[in-house]
């Protein structure tokens, strides 16, 4: 399959109960545990300034937009070994559809 449209409400619920205690969405929110996410899509792996990634990341070499998300979410180890992020992923197409049709909106 692969990435659609999904409902940015319901994305912003998984945002904020998934991944909000490690990121942070807005300009000048600076790094939390995880790399901010303001400017996500279009961006490199590993090129968040003064955030410490892993080697795994920064050579990942890919950019970040809906497809690279879409395949990442379902399970970030799998996509990046040797990746630091502690998360399980999110199994449900919808989930991730949801999620990152809430993190375009919320991250230019």
């Amino acid at each position: 399959m692969g990435f659609s449209a999904g409902d940015s409400k319901k994305g912003a619920n998984l945002f904020k109960t998934r991944c909000a205690q490690c990121h942070t969405l807005k300009e000048g929110e600076g790094n939390k545990v995880g790399p901010a996410l303001h400017g996500l899509f279009g961006r490199k792996t590993g090129s968040v300034d003064g955030y410490a990634y892993t080697d795994a990341n920064k050579q990942k070499g890919i950019t970040w937009d809906e497809g690279t998300l879409f395949t990442y979410l379902e399970n970030p180890k799998k996509y990046i070994p040797g990746t630091k992020m502690a998360f399980g992923g999110l199994k449900k197409e919808k989930d991730r559809n949801d999620l990152i049709t809430f993190l375009k909106q919320s991250t230019a």
